[in-house]
């Protein structure tokens, strides 16, 4: 399961010249000067060509980037900017620890605060021993916390956001969405309106990747079955998440004891595993999601999927409504930068859209 997230770190620059340096403990401070240390190493992505003979996968990964980028610029509309020009050589298979909340005995999300984006439910850490100290800290709180590594984020354009190595082993499918789910972000993000922005960036990345692969290798290809059995298994996988947030919305909103509620929550959580399990090689392609039953699933976890993928297919149907046209959606999406916090995104977008 790959979650594509957009963390809050684009706040650095405006901290990096705000904050003194007594300010040493200034959580954009460290984050921003994590992430200049790396942007600083980054070289020109032309550089993986440089050699007199350079590997196969290299080659072949500096000429898909850049592939991917004309297609997501010249023919999906989205904003023309330095990202995926330049490459860093990390030594892990992740860019960042990404903390996420929520209440123990709801669905009720934990949000932090950030200068120029808002309200946002993610707080992002480049050392992974941040990330668990700031879980200790939630978990004082009755919340359930869910640390995870991400391996993309968006700077909205106020940096180049490079490549990473890890990147390079990455099916095409993958890249692309990658790709073109934080071009997305960098294209237009609307504040305070987080989960707009993510579903909005979860369906154009899909689809984008799926429009890419289907022109580039053709719909007949080994390329397009891939992306096309992921999105199956991913939709099953969404199933089974759904259908364990409903089953645990019923018992949260009963009137049963808290401590009640905590005990029939950790048995739904146990016997929606054990059926996870026992039902994984008939319902899934590939063993992408089995691990599943080993987590230790809690809200904060599934809230996750609450905020990033659509459980009403509103961007799919509205897509279908309006054409099936991504340029010209994306068209409407650039439209919708000045909304307000307390305006309908989806509202404008329609009118955007002239539905």
């Amino acid at each position: 399961m790959i979650l594509f997230v957009c963390i809050p770190f684009f706040t650095a620059a405006a901290a990096l010249l705000g904050c003194s340096a007594v300010f040493s403990g200034c959580y954009t401070l460290k984050q921003g000067t994590a992430l200049l240390g790396y942007l600083g190493k980054a070289v020109p992505v032309e550089s993986l060509l440089g050699d007199a003979s350079p590997s196969d996968a290299d080659a072949e990964f500096a000429r898909r980037v850049a592939d991917i980028r004309q297609f997501a610029l010249e023919e999906l509309g989205l904003r023309k900017t330095t990202n995926y020009t330049k490459y860093f050589d990390i030594d892990r298979d992740y860019l960042a620890a990404v903390v996420s909340a929520s209440a123990d005995d709801s669905f009720t999300r934990y949000e932090w605060w950030f200068p120029i984006i808002g309200s946002v439910p993610y707080k992002g850490f480049f050392n992974p021993e941040e990330a668990r100290k700031e879980r200790r800290k939630l978990e004082k709180k009755n919340l359930d916390v869910w640390i995870r590594g991400v391996d993309a984020f968006s700077t909205l354009g106020w940096f180049s956001d490079p490549l990473y190595s890890y990147m390079k082993n990455y099916p095409v499918h993958r890249l692309a969405d990658l790709i073109i789910h934080e071009s997305l972000h960098a294209t237009v993000y609307l504040k305070n309106h987080a989960q707009f922005n993510e579903e909005l960036a979860e369906f154009v990345g899909s689809e984008g990747a799926r429009l890419y692969i289907e022109k580039t290798f053709g719909d007949d290809s080994d390329e397009y079955r891939a992306i096309i059995g992921a999105d199956g298994d991913s939709a099953t996988f969404l199933g089974v998440i759904r259908n364990l947030i409903a089953e645990l919305e019923i018992l949260y909103n009963s009137d049963i004891p808290r401590e009640e509620k905590l005990q029939q929550k950790a048995e739904i959580i146990r016997s929606a595993k054990t059926r996870f399990t026992e039902t994984y090689d008939i319902l899934f392609q590939n063993d992408n999601y089995r691990s599943f039953s080993d987590f230790p699933i809690n809200n904060a976890y599934l809230e996750l999927y609450r905020l990033y993928y659509e459980e009403d297919h509103y961007f799919q149907d509205l897509y279908i409504r309006s054409g099936q046209n991504l340029s010209r959606f994306i068209t409407a999406i650039k439209t919708l930068k000045s909304v307000k916090a307390k305006d309908d995104p989806k509202a404008q977008l329609e009118k955007a859209l002239s539905l």
